[in-house]
């Protein structure tokens, strides 16, 4: 009895836990833990909010994470002036689970990082993706501090990198590795010189999101959730590169498998 109950509560995170757990369980029991087991991954939210000071491009990353352009039906508002003056929130196309927020702008005179994530409800998010369209600033700092404090998660991004790479093309010596690199430097001695330690940035075009870090970033990302929301993110991110369509492809068939499993299982009840 006190077996089954562990099974059947325990937090199962793989194919190889759920197949382990159901030895010791009586082919009821043991579709019941399959059963749960789907439906808890198909429930299990995954908020990502995106933050970053107005014209940073925040709205454009949102429906880019989403597999939206910015005219697309559904798509978060865009402008030259900010347009989130509240957080909102936005689903993605085919996963209700998984929630992309588009957070009001910062670095505003009377910014207080503190009050600015009271109002935002921190508490919703599981990462923090913060914005920036040139040099990260004071603003940026304070908030990444503030996130530190409350032990969430955050990411700092160098937005339109696109715009930077078509400026620098016009010189004659251009070498975009050496652009990009020279951007990135930039950005993480900004961030020392406000007291940010050891900073990591990645460089994204929301209009080319194929290229550049974004696949470094949803691999950090990956890493530091909890193995239960991994799933849901592989397979939310819009299919822009094989390894993501890889990821993508393995997170399904363990669904499959444990579809399989549970029929299987179902099939031998008499």
């Amino acid at each position: 009895m006190a077996s089954s109950w562990k099974a059947e509560n325990a937090p199962l995170k793989h194919l190889e836990d759920i197949k382990e757990s159901i030895d010791t369980q009586d082919l009821p029991s043991a579709i019941n833990t399959i059963k749960n087991y789907l439906e808890k991954q198909d429930l299990e939210e995954l908020n990502i909010g995106i933050t970053g000071e107005s014209g940073s491009g925040k709205s454009s990353f949102v429906n880019a994470l989403r597999g939206l352009g910015d005219e697309d039906e559904g798509s978060a508002k865009t402008g030259v002036v900010e347009t989130t003056v509240k957080p909102e929130v936005y689903l993605h196309p085919e996963l209700n689970n998984v929630k992309v927020w588009d957070l009001p702008g910062i670095g505003t005179p009377n910014f207080k990082a503190k009050k600015y994530l009271e109002l935002v409800k921190i508490q919703l998010y599981d990462v923090f993706i913060i914005i920036a369209s040139d040099r990260f600033k004071e603003c940026h700092a304070q908030l990444a501090t503030e996130i530190i404090g409350m032990g969430k998660k955050f990411y700092f991004v160098r937005s339109k990198i696109e715009l930077s790479i078509t400026a620098e093309k016009r010189k004659a010596n251009f070498n975009e590795k050496n652009t990009l690199r020279s951007i990135r430097k930039d950005c993480e001695n900004g961030l020392r010189k406000i007291n940010v330690k050891d900073p990591i940035v990645f460089l994204i075009s929301s209009w080319e999101l194929e290229k550049y870090d974004f696949n470094l970033l949803q691999e950090k990302i990956e890493k530091d959730l909890p193995q239960h929301k991994r799933d849901v993110l592989l397979l939310a991110l819009p299919n822009i590169t094989q390894e993501i369509n890889e990821k993508k492809k393995k997170a399904q068939m363990k669904n499959i498998a444990m579809v399989a499993l549970l029929s299987a299982s179902a099939a031998a009840v008499p």
